[in-house]
C-alpha cells in the first residue's frame, strides 16, 4: 500500500491553474453539498444561500440541533413526571412504554396473564413469580393518576 502511495500524484495531468486551484484552502466551497442548496430543505435545516460565511450556515444548523435536542429532553420528562418510580417499575414489569395508554396496558396484561397462567401451560406453576409481578404491576398501574 504505501507502495502505491508513494507512486501516486494527485496533480499529474493538471493544468498549472487547476493545480493552484486544487491547493487553495477554499477549494471545494464553490460547489454546495445538498443540505445547503438553496433549492433543498434537509430536516429544516437552513438554506446555504442564506449565509454570507460556511461557519455562520453550521453554527445555525447546530443551534437548531440544541433547540430539538432541548425539545426531546422535555418530552421525555414530562412523560417521566406522569408516573411514578413504581409505577415506572410496573410498566417494565409488563414491557410498556411511558406514552401507553389503558387500552394497551390492559391488552398486554391479558396476554402476559395468558402466557404464564397455569391454566394456560398445562397445569405448570414454573411461571408462578412472574405471573405474580404482572398481575401485581397491573393492580398498581390500574390506579394510577396518569390513567384517571
Amino acid at each position: 500500500m504505501r507502495e502505491f502511495n508513494a507512486g501516486y500524484d494527485y496533480f499529474e495531468g493538471m493544468e498549472a491553474e487547476e493545480v493552484f486551484r486544487a491547493q487553495s484552502p477554499l477549494h471545494g466551497w464553490e460547489h454546495t453539498a445538498r443540505a445547503f442548496r438553496p433549492d433543498e430543505t434537509v430536516d429544516g435545516a437552513p438554506h446555504w444561500s442564506h449565509f454570507s460565511d460556511p461557519l455562520e450556515a453550521i453554527q445555525a444548523r447546530a443551534r437548531q440541533h440544541v433547540k430539538r435536542r432541548r425539545s426531546e429532553v422535555q418530552d421525555e420528562m414530562r412523560a417521566n413526571a406522569r408516573f411514578t418510580p413504581a409505577e415506572r417499575g410496573a410498566l417494565n414489569v409488563l414491557g410498556l412504554e411511558l406514552d401507553v395508554d389503558r387500552k394497551t396496558m390492559r391488552m398486554r396484561y391479558t396476554r402476559l396473564l395468558r402466557q404464564y397462567h397455569p391454566d394456560q401451560n398445562g397445569g405448570d406453576h414454573g411461571h408462578a413469580e412472574k405471573l405474580q409481578k404482572v398481575v401485581e404491576a397491573y393492580n398498581l398501574l390500574k390506579k394510577a393518576a396518569a390513567f384517571a
